[in-house]
């Protein structure tokens, strides 16, 4: 089956408790790395610099890059990383991405900062069969000091079949940070509305909530986390039409991306940790009615 992933690749500068790491990350790497080990096909729309780390690797990988290479810098972040609380700075900006014409099952679009325009959004939408939209680098500004913070922010949510949202990033889209801002999304036509809330992860699929609580585990490198669950999500709908399967399979690629306490993109499951961990959930899952 065949992946489209609408996203910066960045480079990322990681502190995490008294240790600095510097590390190629970025939705466009997670997710496409990740629906590689599901053995996706991957069409990568990003931009990166000339000299970014991973070129020769998405070939190795088989990763279809789409007009990649800029001559502007790659994309960088700091991160200050504590449990799963992070600050972050915007350090550097590459250029926007371009559309292109798309022949797969489906498109995760995930930017990170501004580089989707609303035209490419909205021709996206109009040419996917399914859309898992992450929406954070829609919400996303900077202060004086490059430091992001996010902004009540209206998106046109046409075609869009389920997205993935923090407490505060579903405040910026509905007013609301729980189940009213969940049900206010489903509303304007996302199937399947998912809420990451630290340990807690929920999904508002037809007329019930399902959740899952991940297991108490010592925090260290978060980041990522968020896009190997969309992809693994999104991967699985795709595959197996099941959204309940999808929860419980992209929830155990968190557990396992966590349980590995790697850095950096080092942390992605391999597909049997990802499958071993999902028939666990699914059997734990709870649902409640609204």
């Amino acid at each position: 089956m065949k992946l489209d992933v609408f996203s910066h690749c960045t480079i990322d500068t990681l502190y995490i408790d008294d240790s600095e790491y510097a590390v190629p990350g970025g939705p466009g790497c997670y997710c496409s790395l990740t629906a590689r080990a599901l053995k996706f096909d991957v069409t990568l729309h990003t931009k990166f610099s000339h000299d970014f780390p991973l070129i020769d690797d998405f070939s190795k990988k088989k990763i279809v890059l789409d007009d990649a290479i800029s001559e502007e810098p790659t994309t960088q972040f700091i991160l200050k990383i504590l449990d799963s609380d992070r600050t972050l700075f915007l350090q550097n900006m590459c250029e926007p991405i371009s559309y292109a014409d798309l022949n797969s099952d489906g498109v995760i679009i995930s930017p990170v900062f501004d580089e989707i325009s609303k035209d490419v959004f909205d021709k996206i939408q109009k040419n996917s069969n399914f859309i898992l939209l992450d929406p954070q680098g829609f919400l996303r500004q900077i202060n004086s000091e490059n430091k992001i913070y996010l902004k009540q922010t209206d998106l046109n949510f046409t075609n869009i079949s389920a997205i993935k949202t923090s407490p505060d990033e579903l405040n910026c889209l509905t007013g609301n940070r729980e189940t009213d801002g969940m049900k206010i999304l489903q509303k304007k036509g996302i199937e399947n509305v998912i809420l990451t809330d630290q340990q807690n992860i929920s999904l508002l699929a037809k007329d019930k909530i399902y959740s899952v609580k991940l297991p108490n585990i010592r925090l260290f490198d978060t980041t990522g986390l968020g896009d190997i669950f969309c992809s693994v999500f999104c991967c699985t709908m795709l595959k197996e039409k099941d959204f309940l399967w999808a929860f419980s399979f992209a929830a155990g690629a968190v557990q396992a991306a966590l349980e590995s306490k790697q850095i950096g993109l080092e942390k992605i499951p391999i597909k049997a940790a990802i499958e071993t961990n999902g028939s666990y959930f699914y059997h734990t899952v709870k649902f409640r009615d609204v």
